[in-house]
């Protein structure tokens, strides 16, 4: 009888150890204070760049599973400014490199979704001005994921063996922070991984399902500043004038033949001039007009001649206008700000898929068409040769009802990343993400 008991009391406890040791169960347990967590995060956003009580959130928490941290990691730019990067190491004997990564930076937007948790935080921007900041891209669920795999893998360390580098990455929305962490070391001052993994919520797939790409899943992204000058003067006095403001709706209309005529239609671009500012008064011909654009692409030779394309085209119709040599357009393109193309390993892809669908079902894991946004996760790859082995998923943030409803004629769409009203439904999409990234590490760096 004691024998039998002691067996009973054996198997339970073997039992209970095995459901311990299943990513699931684990993710479900920590789900609570994760979602504490993120509600702290979504109410308490930070710019880019300033992203220091973020950070120092994540460190703590990757302190408390027995990371060996660094805080302040990264060096942009600018000599002066401060970089809130944060790397935390979780070593478990010889073996593969993983680096997984989260972004920590939010955006200058007005929160409008009435969540009780919703930000009302204010701050300065880097031009001095009061901004409303919102956590409208998701990197919330992102730090709140982060952590819960960070929880989970130091629990499952009977399952994994080698160096986990877990990256806090600030600036994001800016294109600059993975470059200002390579910059200060990110793969000689810490290992150098094998694989690179990182993920995003998306505002169009159901909660519970991941979406994945082989290839280029996303753009190379510029930024480019445009500068149309002309010769001002009296509103009703044109013909003594260089209309700098009629030369830039010309050169706006012109540059939408750069996609139409000059590129090949299977090579997909954009060209969009999201900013243009000329003029003070009614009555008066401004000297100059300002504009700015986001360019997209995916391979590096179609992005050298779009961008050689649009100077071009406005120092043509400058031309064209009449200006003279010294007040053609100029077209600065900030390089700092540059975000190459994402390109997912089709090999370690079609690896991670097989992995998700075991560990999610294979009716929750989608094959999703790649988007001409942008992500600096590239980065990790070492572009332009992608030597790193990377892959980005995209983990669903919507539920269904609403997505279905979205869809049918007339409807109104749903709010999109960067929107004041964009609420991802944030527990289970935490638990995919979760869920998802524990699983592929485990598979990457099995025993």
């Amino acid at each position: 009888m004691k024998l039998r008991f002691l067996l009973v009391i054996s198997t339970a406890a073997s039992l209970t150890s095995f459901a311990q040791q299943n990513p699931q169960q684990l993710a479900d347990a920590e789900l609570p204070s994760l979602l504490t967590i993120y509600k702290d995060v979504h109410s308490h956003p930070e710019l880019s760049t300033q992203e220091q009580r973020t950070s120092a959130l994540l460190a703590k928490e990757l302190k408390a599973v027995g990371c060996d941290v660094t805080e302040n990691v990264g060096k942009y730019e600018k000599a002066d400014q401060k970089c809130y990067g944060v790397v935390g190491v979780m070593k478990n004997g010889d073996g593969p490199v993983v680096l997984v990564r989260t972004d920590l930076d939010a955006l200058p937007v007005q929160e409008e979704t009435g969540l009780p948790y919703a930000s009302t935080v204010v701050s300065k921007n880097e031009k001095g001005d009061d901004v409303h900041v919102m956590h409208a891209c998701g990197h919330d669920v992102h730090v709140s994921t982060l952590i819960g795999v960070a929880r989970s893998l130091a629990k499952l360390k009977d399952q994994w063996h080698g160096t986990l580098v877990f990256v806090g990455q600030p600036a994001e929305e800016l294109g600059t922070g993975a470059r200002a962490m390579l910059r200060d070391g990110l793969y000689t001052r810490w290992p150098k991984p094998n694989y690179a993994l990182g993920f995003h919520d998306k505002a169009d797939l159901e909660i519970g399902h991941i979406g994945v790409t082989e290839g280029y899943t996303s753009a190379n992204v510029d930024s480019v500043d445009v500068t149309v000058h002309g010769i001002g003067g009296h509103g009703a006095y044109v013909h003594r004038t260089k209309d700098p403001i009629v030369l830039a709706a010309e050169i706006i209309n012109q540059w939408q033949t750069i996609a139409s005529r000059e590129t090949n239609p299977l090579d997909p671009i954009v060209v969009t001039v999201g900013s243009i500012h000329g003029g003070t008064k009614h009555n008066i011909i401004p000297d100059e007009v300002k504009m700015q654009l986001t360019v997209r692409t995916y391979k590096a030779e179609v992005r050298e001649r779009v961008l050689a394309a649009i100077e071009r085209i406005a120092k043509g119709c400058a031309s064209a206008a009449g200006l003279p040599a010294d007040k053609m357009p100029t077209a600065n393109v900030l390089r700092d700000h540059f975000a190459p193309a994402m390109y997912n390993d089709p090999e370690l892809t079609k690896r991670l898929v097989a992995v998700w669908k075991k560990a999610l079902g294979d009716q929750n894991v989608e094959m999703v068409d790649p988007t001409m946004g942008g992500e600096d996760f590239s980065e990790y790859s070492l572009v332009p040769e992608h030597s790193i082995p990377t892959a980005n998923f995209h983990v669903g943030a919507v539920d269904p009802a609403k997505l279905a409803e979205s869809k049918k004629p007339g409807a109104a769409p749903l709010p999109t990343l960067h929107s004041s009203k964009f609420a991802p439904v944030p527990e289970p999409t935490i638990r995919t993400g979760v869920v998802a990234m524990t699983a592929a590490v485990l598979d990457l760096m099995t025993k």
